[in-house]
């Protein structure tokens, strides 16, 4: 199992189905839990994986419509019935404070925990030891915000044979391989004898509702894994003008666009039951394709280079 790993809690749009629920993805990096949406029943989905409640999770709300927000206040109810008392981080649109802080009240309940609300702005929203989240204004009906997670460049590789061909002592590879130059008998060893040059990490991105755009499809250049809204195939390009949405075929568009590794379509109308039709006219601009499914897991490698 890599140390990165997304997990589809809910690919419906609008509704939850027999086999599908309501919008919601978390994505692992090593022991951080970032949780993307949160739709009604997420804390039964995160329950069925495995994760369950106990988890150091951070919060991310692409916008306010109820499928992507009202299984938040559930969630923090819960938070509160497990005495959790580690602050919780959540990021969300304009509204979310008061969404948030209004519901604790009407719901009598009062946390056990703080709860740090911030407003999404485009750019860097947070930033980790190892790796940043970005978001930036996708295109629908309201505002709405797109996510990358992406890795800071990595070290190079180490390259034993060279180092033992250069008396390096084993207990001074560590830090070349972490970029730092050593000195051994005086003499200065600098890490790029032993270590290529650094790696990039890997990067997802994540677009909730949204129309195609020039926006998304810059956001998106280069990424591993590009996760679209793909709520309509062609029949329904029309629906998908006015609703804001976007067709299979047109996530496809973006993809290529933006050079991605894979596309994974996703947040589907609840009449396409079997998703194999969208896959495949998706398929028909960009080969690179899978459809989502609730529960599916998607281990993300490192890239080559």
């Amino acid at each position: 199992m890599s140390d990165m790993e997304i997990i589809f809690l809910g690919t419906s749009a609008g509704t939850p189905t027999k086999k599908r629920n309501v919008s919601s993805i978390l994505i692992r990096r090593k022991s951080d839990y970032l949780l993307f949406d949160v739709g009604e029943a997420t804390q039964r989905q995160l329950i069925k994986t495995g994760i369950g409640l106990r988890r150091k999770i951070k919060i991310f709300i692409s916008h306010m419509h109820g499928d992507h927000v009202v299984g938040l206040l559930s969630l923090l109810q819960s938070y509160s019935l497990l005495k959790r008392e580690d602050p919780l981080e959540i990021y969300g649109p304009n509204g979310i404070s008061e969404f948030i802080m209004r519901n604790i009240s009407m719901l009598k309940f009062t946390p056990t925990y703080p709860i740090l609300i911030q407003v999404l702005k485009e750019g860097v929203i947070m930033e980790a030891k190892e790796y940043i989240i970005r978001a930036t204004k996708a295109d629908h009906s309201v505002e709405t915000y797109a996510f990358s997670i992406e890795e800071k460049m990595r070290p190079g590789k180490f390259d034993p044979i060279k180092a033992r061909k250069l008396g390096i002592p084993v207990a001074y590879w560590k830090d070349l391989q972490m970029g730092r130059k050593v000195v051994i008998n005086n003499i200065e060893i600098d890490p790029s004898l032993v270590v290529s040059p650094p790696r990039r990490g890997r990067k997802v991105v994540i677009s909730s509702d949204t129309r195609p755009s020039d926006r998304i499809i810059e956001f998106a250049r280069n990424a591993d894994i590009l996760i679209h809204d793909s709520t309509y195939g062609e029949e329904h390009a029309d629906k998908a003008i006015k609703n804001y949405h976007s067709t299979a075929k047109q996530a496809a568009e973006v993809a290529k666009k933006a050079g991605v590794r894979l596309l994974i379509l996703t947040h589907f109308s609840a009449r396409y039951e079997d998703t194999k039709k969208l896959v495949e006219e998706a398929r028909e601009i960009f080969p690179f394709v899978m459809a989502a499914e609730d529960f599916l897991r998607i281990d993300v490698p490192y890239p080559e280079s």
